[in-house]
């Protein structure tokens, strides 16, 4: 049986009840200036193709088909919707348009459709077996795996046609991210990070998955708490949340407010840092392995560092005068976390009480509030945040 961490001390009397990283503020990301230009339509690069489900697995499995399977959605169809979906192909019923992101190499991304295709691979490798409580039909395939098909059934299941449109490489990203923001073919629209996480490498994917399961983000967060109370609450059930704040850490850590104005947006800020760590930016240098290990030992120090020294406070609006905090908010854990990196845990201690009070004193200043809630994407605001806190420690400590 889980145990409650000890290091998390939580007075519940002044602490509301939805904490979990799973419920965080709602932000306004817009830019709050009039320097932002549309995007031009007619350089949407759109092409249409068909593949064949034999097509489209052999090119999985050679790894020119990526099927992002650590999204925040995981691979979470249950064993009557996976059944189902085989079921209409066999019985010759065509499947809803796919989205994939072509990269510069000619690989593919998979935007919308990867539970689909998740379920075509995994039949096709003989990893689920029909069931005739889930069947509705074919009740004859009732115990069959894909090899023990008939032929017939396996070149019917085998040629069916797809069909996928293709947003090509040449399409700007602030382009792209707008048609897979639009992308809603079955009703569940992908959040901002996982349309980032649909068109990054597996570099990107493995240095955020590898922050946002760290036990000290865990704490940070109270995630671990949560888990406590309730098995049903995972890490990642808030939509790859966890991981866009890793994301917004690394990509603020050495922040240039000349660089960031050259970006019209705060979500093509993102994309276009973690195209660095991918090695595919056009405008500055990749990330290096070193600063990669720098940015992973900061957000360590930083995470550890709110937990002791902010506590329940860490990351929310929570002014002095408040009784209940508020709940995780992306430009305060910015803002916090960012300051908190530049020093060392026995630097910060002796001043804890002190820090704490200067954090929660800032909501009360209408600029800093408003910095960290309403156009939280504009130059000016997202500057004066980051300023703000950094001075705080600067005045407090020798």
């Amino acid at each position: 049986m889980a145990t409650k961490p000890p290091s998390i001390k939580r007075p519940d009397d002044e602490l509301d009840g939805e904490d979990s990283i799973d419920h965080i503020e709602v932000e306004d990301s817009s830019r709050g200036d009039s320097t932002a230009k549309p995007w031009d339509p007619t350089k949407i690069r759109i092409t249409t193709k068909h593949f064949s489900l034999r097509d489209v697995v052999d090119q999985i499995n050679d790894e020119e088909i990526y099927l992002s399977p650590d999204f925040q959605r995981d691979y979470i169809w249950k064993e009557r919707q996976r059944t189902r979906l085989i079921e209409s192909v066999l019985l010759g019923i065509p499947l809803p348009a796919f989205y994939f992101n072509q990269a510069l190499d000619g690989t593919y991304q998979v935007v919308d459709g990867v539970q689909r295709l998740s379920t075509v691979a995994m039949f096709m490798k003989d990893e689920h077996t029909l069931s005739a409580q889930d069947l509705e039909y074919l009740i004859n395939l009732d115990g069959m795996i894909y090899s023990t098909l008939t032929p017939a059934e396996l070149r019917r299941f085998r040629s069916t046609q797809i069909v996928v449109h293709v947003i090509e490489p040449q399409t700007p990203d602030e382009v792209k991210y707008d048609i897979f923001s639009r992308v809603n073919t079955l009703g569940s629209p992908l959040s901002a990070q996982e349309i980032r996480h649909a068109m990054s490498k597996s570099r990107s994917r493995s240095l955020l998955k590898k922050l946002s399961e760290m036990e000290e983000f865990d704490e940070a967060t109270e995630w671990q708490y949560w888990k406590w109370v309730s098995e049903n609450l995972v890490r990642d059930s808030g939509r790859m949340t966890n991981r866009e704040l890793a994301l917004r850490f690394c990509a603020f850590r050495n922040y240039s407010d000349e660089h960031y104005r050259t970006h019209p947006s705060l979500d093509a800020f993102l994309v276009a840092f973690t195209k660095r760590v991918d090695s595919e930016a056009d405008d500055l240098s990749p990330i290096t392995d070193v600063q990669l290990r720098k940015l992973v030992s900061d957000f360590k120090r930083a995470m550890k560092n709110a937990t002791e020294i902010l506590g329940a406070a860490a990351f929310r609006r929570w002014p002095p005068g408040q009784k209940r905090r508020g709940p995780l908010n992306r430009a305060v854990f910015e803002s916090q976390a960012i300051a908190l990196a530049d020093y060392k845990l026995t630097e910060l201690k002796p001043f804890k009480d002190k820090i704490a009070l200067e954090f929660r004193k800032a909501f009360d200043d209408p600029d800093y509030s408003r910095a960290v809630t309403v156009g939280t994407g504009d130059p000016r605001k997202v500057i004066l945040r980051l300023e703000y806190t950094k001075a705080i420690l600067e005045g407090i400590l020798p």
